[in-house]
């Protein structure tokens, strides 16, 4: 049977449909046969079921690319190895901190881009790790009466403890979301700024791929934070208004992630196998040599991987894989003054 029909990948549509069957069934229990399920938030929950089918769809359509799958089966094997754990114990968690949670990587590129992507990564999943347990009616709050601030905080129906509204740590469970639209409208701002400013980067961007993204995240927490501002000081003027607003504008973005690109937000986890794969290959064997001037390359794995997925693609210079940049640069003119000389005339 064809896995592709009229430009429909069967077996991506498959895996996507036992996802988003999956997510529908985390949200009934979870919510207890949907008694705990808010009917108000049913916009919210409806797109985070199209989004999983998005975004599954496109991820393994994604590992059905040679490059792609070679490296996920290879990062990932390195990544759970045992083998590897017991010979350096830290590389994982290193790698999980230093790359994903910190994005050591682009504090190479200035301290400003790095606290404006940490700003952004963790108001983003500070809200994800609120947002959809709420919608799910995963997590619920009840007050012990009718003039109490006193609340019972349930997870599935199963009690946690109560605490005290007027607290401190009262205050921060009602607003950590307005926390997490702080911290994500201050680094978009940077963004935003830099793109406006930098006319190399105004010549480049795009608006769909690069403006969009950007500009979504804004109307999401500034709309969040405008809800918290009716409540406050407005007596609930507008909510009705702006709960329609917010919530148009988080469907329409979560129904956007798969085809933007918040989508390398889902892809970046694979990079942490590859990099324990090729650190684990260099401590294990050594860099690999370039076969005319000997300068170390990469790992012996990765030039093997290489090979193989240009030969599953048709593109052949296999050998080349195994010379150095410099080296494959001095070969070609090499090449053109002997079959060239001096020249066209």
């Amino acid at each position: 049977m064809a896995r592709e029909r009229r430009g429909v990948d069967v077996w991506a549509s498959a895996v996507a449909t036992a996802v988003s069957v999956a997510v529908l069934a985390a949200i009934v229990l979870g919510s207890r046969g949907l008694r705990d399920f808010d009917a108000a938030l049913v916009g919210y929950a409806t797109a985070t079921v199209f989004l999983a089918f998005g975004v599954t769809y496109r991820y393994v359509v994604w590992l059905q690319s040679p490059p792609a799958r070679h490296w996920f089966r290879r990062g990932w094997r390195s990544f759970l190895s045992f083998r590897n754990f017991r010979r350096s114990p830290s590389q994982v968690p290193r790698a999980v901190v230093g790359n994903l949670g910190f994005q050591r990587f682009i504090a190479a590129r200035g301290a400003g881009r790095w606290l404006a992507h940490q700003a952004v990564f963790w108001g983003v999943v500070l809200a994800t790790l609120v947002t959809f347990p709420l919608t799910f009616g995963w997590f619920r709050f009840e007050t012990r009466s009718a003039t109490s601030t006193d609340y019972d905080a349930f997870v599935a129906g199963f009690e946690l403890g109560a605490f005290d509204a007027t607290s401190w740590f009262g205050w921060i469970v009602f607003h950590v979301l307005d926390l997490a639209a702080v911290l994500v409208i201050a680094g978009v701002a940077y963004f935003l700024w830099r793109r406006f400013r930098d006319r190399e980067l105004a010549v480049l961007q795009r608006l769909g791929h690069d403006l969009t993204p950007l500009v979504a995240l804004v109307v999401i927490s500034a709309t969040g934070l405008l809800l918290t501002f009716s409540s406050l000081a407005l007596d609930g003027r507008y909510y009705d208004f702006l709960a329609i607003l917010h919530m148009a504008a988080v469907v329409l973005t979560l129904l956007y992630i798969p085809f933007g690109k918040f989508f390398h937000v889902i892809q970046r986890p694979a990079s942490l196998g590859v990099q324990v794969a090729k650190q684990a290959a260099l401590d294990r064997d050594g860099p690999a040599r370039c076969r005319r001037c000997g300068d170390p390359l990469e790992t012996a794995e990765f030039l093997g991987d290489l090979q193989e997925t240009m030969g599953e693609l048709g593109l052949g210079f296999e050998g080349w894989t195994e010379t150095c940049p410099r080296c494959k640069r001095l070969t070609r003119g090499a090449a053109y003054l002997e079959h060239v000389k001096d020249g066209f005339r």
